[in-house]
């Protein structure tokens, strides 16, 4: 669905975390012929890479100060993107808005991370801003189905990645994670709080002590979104860094659920893959 197509409104809000994306959303919005205006996340967000737009600076718990912001720069429409380190409750710093809502806010605190995200998202909502997701602002930017490589999945890749499919869609509702590694047909790895460049990196560690004993150039990475969760909110994502972290774990490739997967500088990702002999795609959901 086009931002055209699905009534967005212009300009449009990014609450921007950590990393590449919310930087490829607003360009993608500017494509379109519509504005972004970035509330950058004090903490989290790239504060050189925000002077080019349009922007507010926002903190994590002020929730009164940034519906006012939205207002201020008639932002009616918002998404939610980037990486942001979970704090703890007691770390955040409350304004009276949000303390008003504070046993909205503790329930959204009481679970996984998508469930706060979608938590604030209903808080949002429920004061006259709508939320939207990478799939109505910027399709663009997700993955296509197929391989976008030189390099394709063998017939044992394919078997491991129907693993992974399975694995995660049954660990889907307890909001564990979004990734794991399968080397022949063996789970070695899943994601949990620390995020892939971390479960990547474990796997490194696990292959160089010995704990793995597969030929390098076998299993797979797979990552899907949760089955519970909320697709406008915290989408899989990939890119150059992920193939790197394949690389150095070993494996032979990524596969990811198309339509439903961020490619964080596609075409470096493709490149980085197609210099290691590594395969991404985009199975369909």
């Amino acid at each position: 669905m086009s931002a055209a197509a699905s009534g967005i409104s212009s300009p449009v809000g990014i609450i921007a975390g950590g990393g590449a994306m919310p930087f490829a959303v607003a360009d993608s919005l500017a494509a379109q012929g519509i504005e972004p205006v970035l509330f950058p996340l004090r903490g989290a967000c790239d504060a050189a890479r925000v002077e080019k737009f349009r922007h507010r600076w926002i903190s994590v718990g002020q929730l009164g100060r940034a519906m006012r912001l939205f207002r201020e720069e008639g932002c009616r429409d918002l998404v939610f993107i980037g990486t942001l380190v979970r704090p703890s409750l007691s770390e955040v710093r409350l304004d009276f808005k949000t303390l008003r809502l504070l046993g909205n806010v503790i329930r959204a605190f009481r679970g996984g991370d998508d469930h706060l995200l979608s938590g604030v998202g209903r808080m949002l909502e429920q004061d006259g801003f709508r939320m939207v997701g990478i799939k109505d602002v910027a399709p663009d930017l997700l993955m296509p189905e197929g391989c976008v490589t030189r390099a394709a999945p063998s017939g044992t890749a394919a078997d491991d990645i129907e693993r992974g499919r399975k694995v995660l869609t049954a660990l889907g509702p307890f909001d564990i994670g979004q990734a794991a590694v399968v080397i022949d047909g063996h789970v070695v790895a899943v994601e949990d709080i620390e995020g892939t460049d971390a479960l990547l990196a474990r796997v490194a560690r696990l292959r160089e002590d010995g704990r793995i004993r597969a030929a390098k150039g076998r299993g797979v990475l797979v990552k899907m979104p949760k089955s519970s969760q909320d697709l406008r909110f915290d989408l899989p994502t990939i890119g150059p860094r992920t193939v790197e972290g394949v690389a150095a774990a070993g494996l032979a490739g990524i596969a990811v659920m198309a339509g439903n997967t961020l490619a964080a500088e596609p075409q470096a990702m493709i490149e980085a893959a197609d210099a290691r002999y590594l395969f991404v795609i985009g199975v369909p959901a």
